[in-house]
């Protein structure tokens, strides 16, 4: 099995309404957010790819014009913008465009990730 990933960035808000009020992500907060897709084939493509990285510029067009400097809880119209729904959510527009897609994480601190992998 051949596995590629790739990097993408993008700063945004949100607010994890619901949790206690001393909770900090109860508070309007933002982060610089990492995502990571990967991808993965059995064989690779007359190139010699998976698939060439150049090809995802979609996707990167996707967070800037959609998730950059955006308040989530506005882009996706609910109060649990959490990590786990952005690689869920990422994953499956991504996954919509290219077969390869297996996986996508989400950091929003250095030492956090969650990843979405069905």
């Amino acid at each position: 099995m051949y596995r590629i990933t790739k990097e993408f960035h993008f700063s945004a808000s949100h607010q994890l309404c619901g949790l206690p009020d001393d909770h900090p992500c109860a508070r309007l907060h933002g982060h610089n957010y990492i995502v990571e897709v990967e991808l993965s084939a059995t064989e690779l493509d007359a190139n010699g790819f998976v698939l060439d990285y150049r090809e995802l510029s979609p996707l990167k067009r996707y967070i800037d014009d959609e998730l950059d400097h955006r308040h989530l809880n506005d882009v996706f119209g609910h109060d649990a913008v959490t990590s786990e729904v952005l690689a869920k959510t990422i994953y499956d527009w991504a996954k919509s465009r290219w077969g390869q897609v297996t996986a996508v994480r989400v950091s929003e601190t250095p030492k956090t990730w969650a990843e979405y992998r069905p």
